[in-house]
């Protein structure tokens, strides 16, 4: 009987990740693949947002679109198995830059956790007009959340407020679980882009963002036991007009790309995430990533924990 290809790659995709949900590579760290996709309206991805969980405490790096529902999907209430997933516990967020792919999720942040019982701010962390931004979501919502304090409602008066936190590159964020360094990103003409490295009690986790080949990624990426990184098929590059070829090529890192990266980066595990595949099969990114690179790979679906 013959086995195809796509099935085999899609079992041992299946096999390592449950593996590694089981096992986990930490006691302590669980990073958990809370949306994976683009700004393409794909269902079964919800916009970029990954939660790093130590200790039981999440910190959430980008919010788009499901992030809160995609998190509440992972916690006990709703069948899940991490309890810092529970929607109240989301305090924690760290963005790498505005796209809307990226922050759309932002009002869903900031209010369904308090009206979920949240009692303390949100802790914001971004690039500069973060802070505008979360100023203007408060104001568009200022209906609501007058309504829920001023009347019948028992909703607290702390779990609405923001504390933003505009960042430079550096150390933006440390407390007892973790260190959080920004370093910046080449995404095309933006001029504050960054990526994230989280270093955690036992483990070290760096998202690239929405970032093509730069030599500042490199440099966080080193000793990282798991880089989880953007990228696009370079199959599915070749179907797109010379415009769309000139702004991705700019703003996102290709298969091959990455593949060259990870290799001198060489990750403990590199996961993809936010891949865009213009028509291009699972499969084929991964074959072409493993044509410039021979370290463990895995394309991430939402909700994948690693």
């Amino acid at each position: 009987m013959q086995i195809r290809f796509a099935t085999v790659v899609a079992l041992f995709t299946v096999l390592i990740c449950t593996c590694l949900a089981e096992t986990g590579p930490s006691d302590i760290t669980q990073v958990v693949m809370l949306g994976t996709g683009t700004p393409n309206a794909d269902p079964q991805r919800s916009g970029p947002a990954v939660a790093i969980v130590v200790n039981g405490t999440p910190y959430l790096v980008d919010f788009g679109p499901g992030v809160v529902r995609r998190a509440a999907a992972m916690s006990p209430a709703y069948g899940g198995s991490i309890p810092g997933l529970e929607v109240r516990n989301l305090r924690y967020a760290f963005l790498t830059h505005l796209h809307s792919d990226h922050s759309a999720g932002l009002s869903d942040l900031i209010l369904t956790p308090w009206v979920l019982e949240r009692d303390k701010p949100l802790e914001l962390y971004g690039p500069d007009g973060i802070e505008e931004m979360a100023s203007h979501v408060l104001e568009a919502y200022r209906a609501d959340i007058n309504y829920r304090l001023d009347g019948l409602e028992p909703a607290n008066n702390d779990g609405w407020r923001v504390n933003v936190h505009e960042i430079e590159e550096g150390i933006v964020f440390q407390d007892e679980n973790v260190k959080v360094e920004a370093f910046r990103v080449r995404h095309g003409t933006w001029p504050n882009a960054f990526g994230y490295r989280f270093t955690t009690l036992d483990q070290v986790i760096v998202i690239s963002g929405d970032a093509a080949p730069d030599e500042a990624l490199v440099k966080y990426a080193k000793g990282a036991d798991i880089l989880i990184h953007e990228v696009y098929s370079v199959e599915g590059f070749q179907r797109r007009d010379e415009y769309w070829q000139r702004y991705h090529s700019t703003n996102h890192t290709s298969a091959h790309e990455l593949g060259e990266i990870a290799a001198r980066v060489q990750p403990g595990l590199l996961v993809l995430y936010h891949v865009l595949f213009w028509g291009a099969s699972e499969e084929t990114v991964l074959r072409e990533i493993r044509e410039r690179y021979s370290g463990t790979v895995i394309l991430a679906n939402d909700l994948d924990v690693f």
